[in-house]
């Protein structure tokens, strides 16, 4: 059943993108009703009994999950049809990648009723921050192109895209939207992995590779919110410290999952 979810939100999703901008109600009813299947579809990847499925091909297909619910709110009140041909395919990507990397059960026997809400909040501020990640990449293209239109090492349709954007000041509105909900989700995270971390994780607080990397990322998003309040942080400096942050947790979690369920076949439970 999740299989057949799973392609038919996919299906949805690219129909979604080639909908005409004019029909604007039919774009969004087909990217709602796609959202849904997608969510079910997560639902029964990462839920079954008496344990929890994780994976980078679930961390993902979530974070476009979250993304593609941001940009239905948002194209509500603003256009965004630019956003539209950049995220949408990639949803149909990511909803069908549990399908070929199923990642790993991890027993819920013998753990907390917190563990649930720990991975679950994990889940949701590493999708965030996804979000966050993928929009300063955009503004970094929307960047470009105010400096050089039509660039010829871009497609067409990416520079039409582009040009569709918002404002930049409005992109980047949304993008510190996007980090202060992602940093208020990771501090969480980490809050809840250094206090209830023999409760919930079953082991005792180490320093390992993924601790060090996250709590790294964490600095880098809340040196971020500082200087934007306090030193009116703009431009370049915040997409850095952005992608900075992002990459270092894609290498915390993701990155490591990765390699050890695609490169070298081991379960991670």
């Amino acid at each position: 059943m999740q299989t057949y979810l799973s392609f038919l939100a996919a299906a949805l999703y690219v129909l979604g993108s080639f909908v005409p901008n004019q029909r604007r109600l039919i774009e969004s009813g087909f990217t709602f009703a796609a959202w849904l299947i997608h969510a079910a579809a997560l639902w029964l990847t990462i839920f079954t009994p008496d344990a929890l499925r994780v994976g980078f091909a679930v961390m993902l297909s979530s974070a476009l999950w979250v993304s593609v619910l941001v940009y239905w709110l948002e194209s509500r009140n603003l256009s965004l049809d630019g956003l539209k041909v950049l995220l949408l395919p990639n949803a149909a990507l990511m909803v069908i990648l549990p399908v070929f990397f199923s990642g790993s059960l991890v027993t819920l026997t013998g753990k907390t009723t917190m563990f649930p809400w720990h991975l679950g909040i994990a889940l949701l501020s590493y999708s965030t921050l996804t979000i966050a990640a993928f929009h300063a990449v955009v503004m970094i293209l929307q960047d470009a192109h105010l400096h050089k239109p039509n660039n010829q090492s871009l497609p067409a349709w990416l520079n039409a895209a582009i040009e569709r954007l918002p404002a930049l000041l409005t992109m980047e509105k949304i993008l510190f939207r996007l980090i202060t909900i992602g940093f208020v989700l990771l501090s969480l995270t980490v809050l809840s992995g250094v206090v209830f971390s023999e409760q919930v994780l079953g082991i005792a607080f180490k320093w390992d590779h993924k601790t060090v990397l996250s709590l790294f990322s964490w600095c880098l998003f809340g040196v971020l919110l500082i200087g934007r309040k306090w030193r009116g942080w703009r431009g370049k400096t915040v997409l850095s410290f952005t992608l900075s942050g992002f990459i270092t947790l894609l290498l915390a979690y993701v990155g490591s999952r990765f390699v050890l369920e695609v490169l070298l076949h081991r379960s991670l439970s």
